[in-house]
């Protein structure tokens, strides 16, 4: 693990602040079981009416479809995930059925409940070893087509997850910036009573 910069303002426990989001990654083959332990937090999340929207489609390295899913990558994401050791898509449900509805109708918290599905992926990556990076840089239409997406299923982000390689695999710009990266102050984003841009 990289020597982490990041001070909390207030007291938080250490796993918020020592994860983050590496680009080198090693190219190891991750375990089916290591991987579906991820999904198993993700799916503990908080969900609305407990809709649980978020779905998760992956492929992991050195199986029939590992270069599919590296192509639903752009260009530049390609370049350094093509050394993770799983790529995973994150999906979320648009509709859901209300309490005591008989038709689904859109859901509107369907990407908030999908964000926290991945953040609980992401913590348990981190504690895991197996370090997590979520990209938007990603084709959704030829995800949308080549996964046979229904209407109603909206394509959110992927996700490269591996054991993290050193950084002098990455091109030199990126080397620069493999390391865990700061926050806004709390102020920025936190206020009592009014809103603060």
């Amino acid at each position: 693990m990289t020597t982490s910069p990041r001070i909390a303002e207030h007291p938080i426990e250490q796993q918020f602040l020592e994860r983050w989001s590496p680009r080198a990654y090693a190219g190891e083959p991750i375990p089916e079981a290591t991987l579906k332990s991820l999904l198993e937090a993700a799916r503990w999340a908080p969900s609305s009416y407990n809709a649980q929207p978020w779905r998760f489609v992956y492929a992991r390295r050195d199986t029939p479809h590992w270069e599919q899913f590296l192509g639903f990558l752009n260009e530049f994401n390609q370049s350094w995930a093509k050394n993770a050791s799983a790529i995973v898509i994150v999906i979320s449900k648009t509709t859901s059925l209300p309490p005591g509805g008989t038709q689904e109708v859109p859901w509107p918290t369907h990407s908030f409940d999908t964000g926290a599905a991945w953040g609980y992926l992401a913590l348990q990556a981190s504690l895991s070893g197996w370090p997590a990076h979520g990209m938007v840089g990603i084709l959704k239409d030829k995800i949308r087509a080549e996964l046979g997406l229904p209407e109603n299923y909206a394509v959110e982000a992927a996700v490269a997850i591996g054991k993290q390689g050193d950084k002098s695999i990455l091109p030199e710009g990126l080397q620069q910036r493999e390391a865990p990266s700061p926050r806004k102050p709390l102020s920025e984003v936190a206020s009592e009573g009014k809103f603060i841009a």
